[in-house]
This record gives C-alpha cells, sequence and structure tokens, in this order.
C-alpha cells in the first residue's frame, strides 16, 4: 500500500531534489512546489498528507502559506535557516506543528515526518469512539475537524484544535505545559514550554467570549473549566 503523500515547498532545486529522492525511497508519495502560490494551488486540486514548507519563499513566504491553511486538516512541518526562537514561535501559531532546522540530515528530516504522520493517525483513531465532544458552548468534531462555539464555526490550527481537544475531554484537570506538549506532539517535543503559551494565548482569543474557559494555574499550567459559563 502506498504511503502518504507529501508535498515539498523549497525555492532551492538541490534541496528539493534531495528531500524527494530520500523521501521517494522511503516510499513517500512526493510533490513539490517552488513558491507560496504553488503550494496553495497544489492544496486545493491534490491535497498531500503533510506538507515540508520552508519559510523563506520569493512571493508569499511561508508564514503566509501557514496562515493561509490554518483551517485545513494538513499538517505542517516548517524548514527554516532561522534558529532564533521568536522566529519558531511564529511559525508554530500561524498554524505549523513542528518545525527542522536547517541543514538537517535526511534520516532527521523522516524521523520528524513519521512522528507527525505516527501522531495525526493515533489522534484519528482515538477519535473514532467519540466523535464529537461539547462543553462550554463549544464543540469540537473530531472527524471533520470542525469546532463551532454557539453554533458558529471556528478556524483553527491543527495544533489548536489538537490542544483543545486534550483540554476539553479532560475537563477540570490541570495539566502542566510538558504535559500539553507531550499529548499533542509526543515525548521529547524540541519545542521551548513557551511556545505552549503562544498557542493558548492565540486559542483564547479564537474562543472569544468563551476563552477564559482555558484557565491558568499560576506555577503548574493550564486547565479546561468545568460548565463554565459567562
Amino acid at each position: 500500500m502506498a504511503k502518504e503523500k507529501i508535498l515539498v515547498v523549497d525555492d532551492e532545486p538541490d534541496i528539493v531534489e534531495l528531500i524527494a529522492y530520500n523521501l521517494t525511497k522511503e516510499g513517500y508519495q512526493v510533490a513539490t512546489a517552488a513558491t507560496g502560490e504553488d503550494a496553495l494551488s497544489k492544496v486545493q486540486h491534490d491535497r498531500p498528507d503533510l506538507i515540508l514548507l520552508d519559510l523563506m519563499l520569493p512571493g508569499i513566504d511561508g508564514l503566509e502559506v501557514c496562515r493561509a491553511l490554518s483551517g485545513y486538516d494538513i499538517p505542517i512541518l516548517m524548514a527554516t535557516a532561522k534558529s532564533d526562537d521568536a522566529d519558531i514561535i511564529i511559525g508554530l501559531e500561524m498554524g505549523a506543528d513542528d518545525y527542522i532546522t536547517k541543514p538537517f540530515s535526511p534520516r532527521v528530516l523522516i524521523a520528524r515526518i513519521r512522528a507527525v504522520l505516527r501522531r495525526r493517525r493515533r489522534s484519528r483513531d482515538r477519535a473514532s469512539d467519540t466523535d464529537v465532544v461539547t462543553l462550554n458552548g463549544l464543540e469540537v468534531d473530531t472527524r471533520r475537524f470542525r469546532v463551532s462555539l454557539e453554533g458558529e464555526l471556528l478556524e483553527l490550527s491543527a495544533t489548536e484544535f489538537s490542544i483543545l481537544e486534550f483540554l476539553i475531554r479532560n475537563p477540570g484537570w490541570v495539566f502542566s505545559r510538558g504535559q500539553i506538549i507531550e499529548s499533542v506532539k509526543g515525548a521529547d517535543y524540541p519545542v521551548t514550554e513557551r511556545s505552549v503559551d503562544v498557542q493558548i494565548l492565540a486559542l483564547r482569543k479564537k474562543l472569544k467570549h468563551k476563552g477564559s474557559c482555558i484557565e491558568t494555574i499560576r506555577g503548574i499550567g493550564y486547565r479546561m473549566a468545568e460548565g463554565k459559563e459567562e
């Protein structure tokens, strides 16, 4: 059985050729795009299972591509030559699920891709038992990757969706930032705990007047309030 399709978005032909060669050797289907505009077009016509996205692109850059795809259920792995935490956090806030810093080895890249796809399959398998969870006026439909607030559909990134799903399935329980990272991304995920704060802040904004249902427990982490009303 053919493996998942990966869209490689990078404007450096040598890098694209090397990545495509190694992914094909591992059995993945590979599509490529050299610009953000081309990537968005290909997603519309033939949706991939994962996008490997370089941030530094001509025209529409990688961050704008992340923003444009924030409502899609497609995991995004950022490839960036930048090592500054701020750039990484911005990418995660825009909807990316993971990142890898250039230069990287093909083995590390493939391991990251496998981990992201494995988490996605696990999340979908877990969702098959209880597809819809409701609390505090929120409805999370895990099969359709859809969140509604009092009937109004919300656009969340894949990471924001996963965090909300995790918290709403465990109302009243307090989780540390590390536990949230592990539940959503897996053990030993290489992201600072500060990035969780950024994701929570963005999620609260999108939940509007229900954003306060995600409560901060000082010195520990976060929890979803149980049946909290305004």
